[in-house]
């Protein structure tokens, strides 16, 4: 349930900032924008979800099924085993809404990261201000908010110059079964190399070449992420 953060009806709220899939943690993706791709590609791949509308969503990939965050504790205890948390999950469970034509932080009271005692980050201080919890949540929320915005322009480039092909990933098992992840789409390398000079100067103007080249590079990320998969019994 999404509520307009207040001082008011939230002043007692707290949030838990530990990680695990108890705190809700337990899913294999997550939405990305391309400014923040640098950062992901060390870590995860990052690949394009077709969005149901007849375009894309670049998003990370945590898991090889759904509900697997290979990221996470298998013990189900607190950590994330990487450095860089994606904005899309820093965020939560906070997002931007519109209010009185204003974009306005809300608070979703459904989330496992809501605490209903003394476990948690204050959101406000006692006077009513604010929490360096809920500043750089607000900071995380306007960058990803920036992102979003951009992302259109930068996935409908992709799709005019035929630049985003589906992809299989097989999966062996080491009792020789296998399974495949579909569904999702990756940078043709070939035809990105095919382009012509001028369309690579207009993709470099747009600043468009660095975060395709951060998600070709973010691939090498699979080898690591089926490893974890298969070490887990996946």
């Amino acid at each position: 349930m999404l509520q307009l953060l207040n001082n008011i009806q939230h002043k007692d709220l707290r949030i838990v900032t530990r990680r695990g899939a108890r705190w809700g943690d337990d899913f294999m993706s997550a939405p990305a924008t391309p400014v923040e791709f640098r950062k992901l590609q060390a870590h995860y791949p990052i690949v394009f979800q077709p969005d149901g509308n007849g375009s894309f969503l670049p998003v990370v990939l945590f898991g090889l099924r759904e509900g697997e965050n290979l990221f996470l504790r298998e013990d189900g205890e607190d950590g994330w085993d990487a450095d860089y948390l994606p904005l899309s999950v820093q965020r939560i469970p906070f997002s931007i809404g519109v209010a009185e034509d204003e974009l306005r932080m809300m608070v979703d009271m459904s989330s496992k990261r809501i605490s209903h005692g003394a476990e948690g980050e204050a959101v406000f201080l006692p006077h009513g201000g604010t929490t360096d919890l809920t500043e750089h949540a607000n900071s995380v929320l306007r960058t990803l908010h920036e992102g979003f915005e951009a992302t259109p322009d930068f996935i409908q480039t992709l799709v005019a110059h035929d630049l985003l092909e589906p992809f299989t990933l097989d999966v062996e098992r080491p009792d020789g079964s296998r399974g495949q992840l579909l569904g999702f789409y990756m940078i043709h390398e070939e035809r990105l190399a095919g382009l012509d000079a001028g369309t690579i100067g207009l993709l470099h103007q747009a600043d468009y070449l660095q975060p395709i080249y951060m998600a070709i590079a973010s691939l090498s990320n699979f080898p690591p992420l089926i490893k974890r998969h298969l070490a887990r019994g996946g």
